[in-house]
């Protein structure tokens, strides 16, 4: 992810279409025949992938799925990118980051899946609310809403108890809560950290630090909305003050750590998703709550970052119709619950939870998941998507993770760099 940024957009600039997002190529076709696609190299992934096709091709033997892990690099998008521009990308890329789809719409890369006939209705149908998000400023969907993985707080449950908490209802609710248990937590000794996100400078960074937070704070904001930055306001304030005093107080280090800081002892919380639970499975004895907020916001009233992946149909591909097809059929609620069991993460369904409530039973620990799925907040589909988050993480980084100049100015000076990026073409 980290060398996306000069990947994805300098591909973007030099080649693999019109540049506008918005020619004939990238409008649904009629052809069906054998078609190709990529999916992660996540281990889970692939087993589930294998099986999505293995189903798929036993019921159509004259539109064939061939399937590969996503090419080597080094990054996805980078990859996705270089293929949108030698104009061989596959046609259906199971790996799509909605940070991305800016870059790679600009390239002409995708196929407006708003141009097949059931093709918005689908989406919005099967995802319910949160599809807005995912359109573009055009109003078309060129990304099918697939997967998320909400990010909560996972909690040490010995570290919270050895240093006097209780560990089944702990003190997280509030910014100040957080802000007593974090300073209990090490100055008893029971944690060197209480929390240690990565303090790096990478534009995704903020995604599992500030955004959470800032989503919560707001009910569901967006960083930017209707062309316009939003963090700047109260509720940006807040939230930066709660990580700058973290870091300030030495309760968040300021150094990178090699390794899982978590897994390792080395700090009592986490902003994970679900994926986390069979990452640390018995390793630790943790707990999972939503993200602070300053009032204390219900539970089930809690909103956060989604960590989507989503599905793109690339203009590269000859036999649309097929594609199209495939991609219902890999989001069908019988491969949205395959995806569930056999992955952990969400697939992005309107009433998730009611629609797999055996899955949810024979797996609590993925309930908290499940209900927080309906309540996330996704990265704004604007234009140059990745410079607009380096330039919110460079400011966040000098004014909250090193205490560089005047917090406030610091942000509103970030809204406006950012109200000019999103501004350009």
């Amino acid at each position: 992810m980290a060398l996306a940024v000069a990947g994805a957009l300098v591909l973007a600039a030099c080649g693999g279409g019109d540049g506008d997002g918005d020619n004939d190529d990238a409008q649904a076709g009629e052809a069906r025949g054998d078609i190709t696609i990529w999916y992660s190299n996540n281990e889970a992934e692939i087993a589930w992938g294998e099986q999505m096709v293995e189903a798929w091709n036993a019921g159509h033997p004259d539109e064939q799925i061939e399937a590969q892990e996503i090419p080597a690099g080094d990054s996805s998008e980078e990859v996705i990118s270089a293929a949108i521009a030698a104009g061989n990308a596959p046609c259906l890329i199971f790996n799509t980051a909605p940070v991305a789809v800016p870059d790679f719409e600009k390239q002409g890369g995708l196929v407006s899946l708003s141009s097949f006939e059931d093709g918005a209705t689908y989406i919005e149908e099967r995802t319910g609310d949160v599809a807005a998000q995912y359109q573009s400023a055009d109003g078309e969907y060129v990304q099918m809403p697939w997967k998320s993985n909400p990010v909560m707080i996972f909690y040490n449950k010995e570290m919270f108890a050895e240093a006097g908490l209780d560990p089944e209802n702990p003190p997280l609710g509030t910014h100040d809560e957080f802000l007593d248990t974090a300073r209990r937590l090490v100055s008893s000794g029971a944690a060197p950290n209480a929390i240690r996100p990565a303090p790096t400078s990478e534009f995704f960074q903020s995604w599992f630090d500030f955004y959470p937070l800032y989503a919560a704070e707001t009910g569901g904001t967006q960083l930017v909305e209707d062309g316009s930055a939003t963090f700047a306001g109260d509720a940006g304030l807040a939230v930066a003050e709660f990580w700058k005093t973290l870091y300030d107080e030495e309760l968040a280090g300021r150094e990178q750590y090699q390794g899982d800081a978590f897994a390792d002892g080395e700090a009592a919380m986490a902003i994970v998703g679900p994926w986390a639970i069979s990452v640390y499975g018995e390793q630790v004895d943790w707990g999972a709550v939503p993200v602070p907020t300053s009032g204390g916001t219900p539970p089930e009233e809690t909103y956060t970052f989604s960590d989507a992946k989503n599905i793109g149909l690339y203009t590269a591909c000859e036999n649309r119709d097929t594609a199209w097809d495939v991609l219902k059929f890999a989001t069908s609620e019988e491969q949205d619950g395959k995806l569930l069991e056999i992955t952990g993460q969400m697939p992005m369904r309107q009433d998730l939870a009611e629609t797999y409530p055996d899955y949810f039973a024979e797996n609590p620990a993925y309930e908290a998941f499940g209900e927080q799925a309906s309540r996330t907040v996704e990265v704004p589909n604007v234009p140059n998507s990745v410079a607009v988050w380096q330039a919110f993480r460079d400011a966040y980084s000098r004014a909250v993770i090193s205490g560089e100049g005047e917090l406030g100015q610091t942000l509103q000076d970030a809204a406006v760099e950012i109200d000019d990026l999103v501004g350009q073409s």
